[in-house]
């Protein structure tokens, strides 16, 4: 899979044959708006910092191993000080194998494919990635995330003296944010570029949620570029009733928004790294896609080179009159 920088008027036919289904769509997240709205609670109940926190947490107890998958070193900031968790008896779980393979997916295809210098990562606000992960010289790193919990994570980064890798670049856009599409681009994401983006942790509501999501995704994502993560597979009994497969139910969502998909085993993930596969059930499935279309910046790319060589055509004609 490779991302495609560029491409020439040559292509024309394959953009024009392109299915209905696949037609950019210009949404606003305004529902995100309203379902992620401030908790008057405070942090202790607040459902969102809680869930962050526990994964936190496990990515706490697997830095703390002898042989761990991935090194946080700072997940346990996260944490409070009487309540950090000890290592005992441990066993993988599904969310650390996951973790370790977007680490290595991110940092492998960022060091394989020329001019990838854009990531985007959908995160619950406390994901370290742009801290810890050893990112490419000149890296542009945005995270969509909950505002709340990304302000708190953030002044606990800024305390134990968290710095993003020098020659980088980190921009956050408020998952609640009205427009997630123009803001990234007010901050410099360009669509004509490659980009890699990965969802771990973003808190998505309903089937709904992540439709508005995956249509963000395809507009802004160059064609061959890849996007990688979890999805929640209770939103399929949620929303559906029924349960269907999971490949099915993936190809499905993927495919009208013109990505072509392929789903990743946990086990597989474990028995590469030396362990045994997970027990117990997962409500989430581990995913690849790739891009199948232009981005929206790329099909105004070649609109304008079209209408440019039109208009070129029509100058020659007049002039042989």
């Amino acid at each position: 899979m490779e991302c495609l920088a560029a491409f020439s008027p040559a292509v024309a036919t394959a953009i024009m044959r392109l299915p209905l289904t696949c037609v950019s769509k210009k949404r606003k997240n305004g529902g995100l708006r309203a379902k992620l709205k401030d908790n008057d609670d405070g942090d202790e109940d607040d459902p969102l910092i809680k869930s962050a926190t526990y994964r936190a947490s496990l990515r706490f107890q697997e830095t703390r191993r002898p042989d761990p998958l991935f090194f946080d070193q700072y997940a346990g900031c996260f944490l409070p000080r009487d309540d950090l968790p000890m290592h005992t008896e441990y066993y993988p779980c599904h969310y650390c194998l996951a973790t370790k393979f977007i680490d290595d997916k991110l940092l492998t295809t960022m060091n394989n494919v020329d001019g990838l210098k854009q990531v985007v990562l959908l995160t619950d606000g406390m994901d370290t990635r742009p801290y810890r992960l050893n990112w490419p010289a000149s890296t542009m790193i945005f995270g969509i995330s909950p505002e709340r919990v990304f302000k708190k994570a953030a002044q606990k980064l800024e305390d134990v003296g968290a710095k993003i890798p020098k020659g980088c670049l980190f921009r956050h856009i408020p998952l609640e944010s009205s427009d997630i599409q123009q803001m990234l681009c007010s901050y410099g994401f360009n669509g004509n570029r490659p980009s890699i983006w990965a969802l771990q942790g973003l808190p998505l509501i309903t089937l709904a949620t992540l439709e508005d999501i995956l249509s963000i995704v395809s507009n802004l994502v160059a064609k061959g570029c890849l996007f990688l993560g979890e999805l929640p597979l209770w939103l399929t009994e949620t929303e559906i009733g029924i349960k269907s497969s999971n490949q099915r139910w993936v190809d499905k969502l993927f495919i009208g928004n013109c990505f072509q998909v392929e789903l990743i085993s946990y086990s597989e993930i474990a028995v590469n790294v030396g362990w045994e596969p997970p027990a117990g059930d997962y409500k989430n499935v581990l995913f690849v896609a790739e891009q199948l279309r232009f981005s929206n910046d790329q099909m105004e790319t070649w609109m304008r080179e079209f209408r440019r060589m039109e208009e070129e055509g029509d100058e020659e004609g007049f002039e042989e009159l």
